[in-house]
């Protein structure tokens, strides 16, 4: 507060004195008006400046994992099922839809499909539109019959550059933010990088690209940066209005992509209550983003046609439960330290009593039982008694829904991001517990706003930020697959406060060395440093290549490979130690060691089909060392086939050589799995599971599918069009996507009835007599069941969480194999149901008849006479 005195007297002056004094003010008055005019530029200049940075990186990011996700599939030079079939799982439900809506003769005919459907459950028809998030597929196949680019750009490629592009909005979007936190546009360029850099835990949308998370995690991230801006004080009313259109838009289109958005919301809610009880947010605007979340989730669910897991949610319960509360407990944040302690515990209890009452009244008016395999998980999960039920099971022995690996944390640490994210929270926090001890003292109750005279002070939007972190962080290491909620945050908090002015200060007036020259300086060379040293990380890391630019460019790949790019043959690449006396001699180094890898002949260059090339006048081997410092890799040279005598002509490649078709060719080979992939990557990162990374089980059952589904198109099938298959979720999703059949159950499991459909067809799995096996079936509608060996004789889960160990103990029956059982199981009086069928004995065949195996899968038709 700047105090003004005044004058007691006014004393008579001469003319020139005043004349004197009025030119002096006058020139402070010029010299304040340049100030201003250059502040002003320089901040239009910052702004501009930064803006762009923001939209380049946004569009490299983009750009960056659209190649990724093209060099991981080959995906512009496979075929169409197999594009469909690398949408595993959930991802190919729903991309099905997308599909369906584009095979439809008309719009209206395509609503009417998704909302009368009778394919996705047999024997039942529901409203696609009620029961799942896929507007946004309906918005995408809307799009592409409206615009013009039919002729340029499949429909494929259209739903997936979508995505991508939702990545350049959501890395914005974190830019966004940090660059709002901590003042400087230096910040937010610091966030994306780290991003990026750490891609494989911040994101996995190059591999699971329609994943409901991906449409919604972008929105999401927007309205963070909005919530940001709207509690920073002072803001004119034209900015409030703003902004809570821009919230309200967010958290609709977030709420309305995600099926989980009520959970995730939630924890957002709690976030803002617990900084409202302790008197670090203005309450007026937290009032208006309890109202933001409400609003938002009640029109998604308006447009669900009144979904009632959108009714009944935790959410809306808790959030009319703190506003009622709010106006129950009148003069919460007044008294002394105890007083306001009893109050604050008082009204923690009433709102948790008033949510759980709320939300049951609710949930026994609907008779809404959606979510209850959720609350079972939980209730196992943080150890309040163990189950026997299956769904419940089903998610506890899943990775994806286990603790947080500490690799994840060592990956983070590689970056400096965890190291200074963690630097940050503690001095954060510290002074959120100062703040927070402070206000709980303050007998007058003083607003967030009013804080000139505390010593300490945390502006809003850095505490919510804060306690976001920190109970994001909570749920990312309690539930991994929830670690990309947490991970990118980091990113934001931990790039703010390095670069944040209000930290530095802190810390340089704890140790007495406090200077306004050292702040701007700690300020800017932080940031510079921890840029400069990821510049120094992925210096050495193989350039990223798009596989349509691989011709006439020598790259460092990572795996061993042969593919065919219109005349140019690349023979092979290969991961492994070289012995120092192989670079001698390299073109002898590789051959020994392409051979080796594809299980060919050591003595001979030519066998089973394949050639290996050189390209003349020109080296042929590059080694160089990869970032782990274990292994090399060695890359072969392009051929150019358009050279006179040699490599194979084009009539040669149409007659079906190998080479012509060298991935049907490299998976004839037994011993060709080991090492060989379709991707010609030059990411540093380990490749994942891709079509090729045989005989990894996740490559064999898709390859597999490849086989089952082109059986079922095919005429000669015998499998009528109206036929309806029985299976597990993961498998149905794809034979859904891929031939269109009907199916008896699916992967998306938010429904009471569906969990009840799939514990009765995975029954298959489970020691049931045939007879039992095909009266539930039929009881489905299913003529068709297919059989997995890899469910049927799992070994990636320990005992305990594979699948038939889970239908077991359901079923009260004793696990297989060594080890412990509860003393009430007991044995089976039957043996396993997908065993014994393979043996065809009389029994089993009387209910099923074989139509088609593999080595991974095995159809048979159901009878229809008992």
């Amino acid at each position: 507060m700047i105090s003004i005195r005044q004058r007691k007297g006014v004393k008579t002056t001469e003319v020139s004195e005043d004349h004197a004094a009025q030119e002096e003010n006058v020139k402070l008055e010029n010299k304040l008006l340049s100030g201003c005019s250059s502040t002003r530029l320089w901040k239009t200049l910052s702004f501009t400046v930064g803006g762009t940075i923001a939209l380049c990186v946004g569009l490299l990011t983009s750009v960056y994992l659209a190649t990724l996700h093209e060099n991981d599939l080959w995906f512009s030079n496979i075929k169409e099922v197999e594009r469909e079939i690398s949408f595993r799982t959930e991802c190919g439900l729903y991309y099905s839809y997308y599909k369906q809506m584009l095979q439809a003769p008309t719009l209206t005919e395509g609503f009417h499909g998704l909302m009368y459907d009778n394919k996705t459950e047999s024997m039942r028809t529901i409203n696609l539109l009620q029961r799942m998030n896929i507007y946004q597929e309906v918005f995408l196949s809307i799009l592409y019959r409206v615009l013009p680019i039919q002729k340029y750009l499949e429909p494929v490629y259209f739903y997936i550059y979508t995505l991508f592009g939702l990545q350049a909005i959501y890395v914005t979007a974190l830019y966004t933010t940090s660059w709002l936190l901590s003042g400087t546009w230096l910040s937010g360029l610091l966030a994306a990088v780290w991003y990026v850099t750490n891609r494989t835990d911040t994101t996995r949308v190059e591999f699971t690209v329609p994943l409901r998370e991906n449409w919604a995690l972008p929105f999401f991230a927007i309205q963070v940066a909005a919530v940001t801006y709207f509690l920073r004080p002072n803001l004119r009313p034209r900015s409030e209005r703003l902004t809570l259109l821009t919230i309200f838009v967010s958290t609709f289109l977030f709420s309305l992509a995600w099926q989980f958005n009520q959970f995730v919301m939630l924890v957002q809610a709690l976030v803002l209550f617990s900084l409202d009880s302790l008197d670090m947010l203005p309450a007026s605007k937290v009032a208006w983003l309890y109202g933001m979340q409400v609003a938002g989730l009640l029109l998604v669910c308006a447009l669900q046609f009144f979904n009632s897991m959108i009714l009944g949610s935790l959410l809306i319960s808790f959030n009319l439960a703190v506003l009622i509360a709010r106006k129950l407990q009148k003069n919460l944040k007044t008294g002394n330290f105890l007083n306001r302690l009893g109050k604050l515990l008082l009204h923690v209890f009433v709102v948790l009593c008033l949510t759980l009452f709320l939300n049951n009244v609710i949930k026994k008016i609907l008779n809404l039982k959606s979510d209850e395999h959720i609350f079972k998980f939980l209730k196992a999960k943080f150890g309040f008694g163990a189950t026997r039920d299956f769904d419940a099971n089903l998610y506890l022995c899943e990775e994806a829904f286990g603790l947080l690996p500490l690799n994840t944390l060592e990956r983070l640490a590689d970056t400096l991001l965890f190291y200074i994210y963690v630097f940050v929270l503690c001095v954060t926090a510290a002074a959120a517990l100062a703040v927070a001890f402070h206000n709980l003292s303050d007998p007058i109750g003083r607003s967030v706003g009013n804080v000139a005279r505390r010593t300490l002070s945390l502006k809003p939007e850095t505490a919510y930020n804060l306690m976001h972190t920190i109970l994001f962080g909570f749920l990312a290491l309690s539930t991994m697959r929830m670690k990309y909620l947490w991970t990118s945050h980091m990113c934001v908090f931990a790039s703010s406060g390095v670069c944040s002015a209000e930290l530095w200060e802190l810390l340089l007036k704890l140790i007495h060395l406090y200077n306004p020259k050292r702040i701007w300086v700690l300020r800017y060379s932080v940031p510079v440093l921890v840029l400069l040293y990821l510049c120094y990380k992925v210096r050495h890391f193989p350039r990223l290549v798009p596989v349509s630019g691989l011709c006439r460019r020598r790259v460092t790949l990572t795996r061993c490979a042969l593919c065919v790019t219109g005349n140019w043959v690349l023979a092979a690449t290969f991961v492994g130690r070289l012995d120092t006396r192989e670079q001698v001699q390299p073109r002898r180094a590789v051959l020994s060691v392409v051979r080796s890898c594809l299980g060919l002949d050591p003595r001979s260059a030519v066998n089973s089909g394949f050639i290996i090339c050189f390209a003349p006048g020109s080296p042929c081997v590059r080694f160089t060392k990869s970032h782990s410092g274990s292994l090399h890799c060695v890359f072969v040279a392009l051929w150019d086939e358009s050279q006179e005598g040699v490599g194979f002509s084009q009539q040669d490649r149409l007659k079906g050589h190998p080479l012509g078709q060298p991935w049907r060719a490299v998976r004839r080979l037994p011993a060709a799995g080991k090492g060989l992939r379709r991707v010609c990557a030059g990411h540093f990162l380990p490749a994942r599971p891709s079509l090729d990374q045989t005989p990894a089980p996740v490559a064999s059952w898709l390859w597999g599918l490849r086989g089952l589904t082109g059986t079922l198109n095919s005429s000669s099938s015998h499998t009528p069009g109206k036929a309806v298959f029985a299976g597990s979720m993961q498998l149905l999703a794809g034979v859904k996507l891929c031939t269109g059949r009907a199916l008896t159950n699916h992967p998306h499991y938010e429904d009471s009835g569906l969990r009840e459909r799939t514990r009765a067809v995975y029954q298959i799995y489970a020691k049931r007599p045939p007879e039992e096996v095909h009266t539930l079936l039929r009881a489905l509608g299913a003529d068709y069941v297919i059989l997995e060996d890899s469910i049927c004789y799992e070994r990636r889960h320990p005992r305990g969480c594979r699948l038939r160990d889970l239908l077991d103990v359901a079923n009260g029956h004793v696990m297989d194999g060594p080890g412990e059982n509860d003393p009430d199981l007991k044995p089976a009086d039957h043996p396993r149901f997908c065993e014994e069928i393979r043996r065809d004995l009389p029994p089993y065949r009387a209910f099923f008849t074989r139509v088609f195996q593999n080595k991974t899968f095995h159809v048979y038709r159901l009878s229809r006479n008992k």
